[in-house]
Parts: structure tokens; sequence; C-alpha cells
């Protein structure tokens, strides 16, 4: 139970990680017409989760937490450097490693621990979200699966969020989604721990070509 709560909290919109000021190149496609409703966001949603950074943060998290627990701050270190690499721009580089530091400062704070503080020293800059997290979970001995269950719905979630404002479409339909994409979420998250980091890639161009153009366009209320 005291797992499952400490999950909540830590994936909760209300966890100071800066989530709501990042769209992941929602905006752009909204600005570009590619999402303009229900049946379009959930279709753009569900490409970036199985086939874009939602599956890659996964896998990432997943490695992550393997050398939080075997208290590897090499293997730590080298993840971090990949995840960080795998950010397509400027913008997208800035929404995990501003989350993924942010989220660190805040549980080492919350709640301390000896190895987590160790672990957090052997990535001194900038880490990406799904290493933080995955490091943090690794050392407080939480379960992998729910885990990353629980890290891929928060991935939709704030996405979903991004799109209320935005208005492409309302509160009951991005309810919808959610519950929609709950199932695809708990499949993809179970196929996780039999991959290796030679699985990571990404097949969402639009996205990555979307996220380019968002740093310049003219009018905005996200930093991605």
């Amino acid at each position: 139970m005291i797992e499952q709560l400490r999950l909540m909290a830590w994936l909760s919109p209300g966890y100071p990680v800066g989530a709501y000021a990042y769209s992941h190149g929602l905006e752009a496609a909204v600005e570009a017409g590619n999402v303009t409703d229900e049946a379009s966001l959930s279709a753009w949603l569900g490409d970036v989760l199985e086939h874009g950074a939602g599956r890659n943060d996964l896998i990432l998290a997943r490695h992550a937490h393997r050398a939080a627990a075997d208290d590897d701050a090499g293997a730590v270190r080298d993840l971090n450097d990949l995840a960080l690499a795998l950010a397509p721009s400027r913008e997208l580089r800035l929404e995990t490693a501003q989350q993924g530091r942010s989220f660190l400062d805040a549980t080492r704070i919350a709640w301390p621990d000896p190895r987590l503080l160790a672990l957090s020293e052997a990535v001194a800059g900038d880490i990406a979200y799904p290493v933080a997290v995955g490091i943090a979970a690794g050392v407080h001995g939480m379960a992998l699966r729910p885990t990353l269950a629980s890290f891929g719905l928060a991935f939709v979630q704030n996405l979903v969020s991004a799109a209320l404002r935005l208005a492409p479409v309302g509160q009951t339909a991005g309810t919808r989604i959610v519950a929609a994409l709950a199932p695809r979420v708990a499949a993809l998250a179970a196929t996780i721990p039999d991959l290796s980091l030679d699985d990571l890639g990404s097949a969402t161009l639009r996205l990555d070509l979307g996220s380019f153009r968002h740093e310049t366009q003219y009018s905005r209320i996200f930093r991605s």
C-alpha cells in the first residue's frame, strides 16, 4: 500500500516537476491542424505512446531501475547520456531534463535515502525524466511493472491535460481518451522488462519536425 501511494504521489499532477509547462509537440500539432478533435488526438497520443517517446521512456526507466538496484553509478551516467542524446530537439531535451532534475531534487528532499543521494550526485548536471524516475524507484525497491505502467499513464494524462488547454477537446472527451489508452499503456508496460537498450527507437517524425517548428511558433503557451 505504501508503495502504491508513493507512486501516486510521485506521478500526480501536483508533484513539482513542471509538467504543466510542456506539451511534447502537441501544441505544434494543433497549430498545424494535425490534431483537431477527439479521434485525431487519440490517434496522435497512441502513436507517441507506442512508437515514440512513451515507449522509449519506459525502456529507459526500466534500465535505470536495474542500475539503481545494483548501485551502478557508471551505468546510470551512461544511460542518462543516452537518454538526453535521444531527444530530437532543443525543446524536447529541455522538457525531459528540467522535469528529471526537478523530480530528483524533490524526491531526495521528501524521501531522503543515502543511495539515491549517491546516484544523483553521479549525475550532477541534466538528468532525463525517465532515468530520474527509474533510479528513484529502484533505490526504494519499488516493483518494476507497476512503476512502468504508472509512469506511462502519467505521460498520457499530462498530454491530455495539455490538449484541454489547447482546446481541441473538452474534459469528457479527454477522459474517454485516457480510459481508451489505459489498457494500451498496461500492455506496453508488460513488454518492457524483456527489452534491451538495442530496442530503443521511434517513428514519430511528424512530432519531431513539429517540435523544431514550435521553437519559432509565433503564438504558444507551452515550452515544447
